[in-house]
Order: structure tokens, then sequence, then C-alpha cells
């Protein structure tokens, strides 16, 4: 049976507020970069193999990369900031960005991968 619409919502949804993509009720972290290995509630392992995450990694560049463009197209075409200025918030932009939204990217990948590949029981 494929995913339904209903069913990407919540996952998106459990994403964004960085629970659990099975049950929705579990944390995801324990601090800003310490992420837990199983939820509290289901039992869901969180890192399915060796790896994992890596693709979480292209969610994040791939966002940064978009906005960075994106913003800086806009501002640089309308003159609101001088070239300057531009150019040193687009770095800090840049660098401060992805650590900011690691744990999103994270949790937008589980999620993914809970959506296109369900896992129903974890076996210890």
């Amino acid at each position: 049976m494929p995913p339904t619409h209903s069913l990407y919502l919540t996952m998106l949804a459990r994403a964004l507020r960085l629970r659990c993509p099975r049950c929705g009720q579990g944390m995801l972290f324990l601090g800003w970069f310490r992420m837990r290995s199983r939820c509290d509630w289901c039992g869901l392992i969180y890192e399915r193999e060796p790896g994992f995450f890596l693709g979480s990694i292209y969610v994040n560049y791939g966002l940064t990369a978009v906005l960075t463009t994106v913003i800086y197209i806009a501002l640089f075409a309308t003159d609101a900031v001088s070239e300057k200025r531009l150019l040193w918030g687009s770095t800090a932009f840049c660098i401060l960005f992805p650590v900011w939204f690691f744990r999103y990217a994270r949790s937008l990948w589980m999620g993914f991968d809970q959506y296109w590949d369900p896992r129903a029981e974890d076996k210890d």
C-alpha cells in the first residue's frame, strides 16, 4: 500500500517538532548535537545503519545553498545592501544556518526514511 498524503504531513510535522518519526512522542535529541540512540516510547532505533545520517548532510547543504543563492541574488539585484555587507552577511549565513539546521536536517531525513521505508518493530 503506497504512503498517503496525510501520512506525509504527519511525518513532516513530527520532523519539524524533532520527534520520533514512528510514534511522534519520543524526543530525538538530548542536547543541541547529541542524539538519543532510540525512542523512549516505541523503541525505534534512530540510526538504522552506519552512515545512515549521511543523507541529512545533503538536506542541510541543499537548503543552505538554495537559500543563500536566492537571498543573495534578490539583495544584489535590488541594491538593498552594499556588496561588502552582502558578502559578509552571506558568509555568516552559510556558517551559522547549517549549524542551527543540523537537528532539523537529521529529523527530516529520518521522517523521509520512515515514510518511504517504514519499520514496524526493531529487533535488539
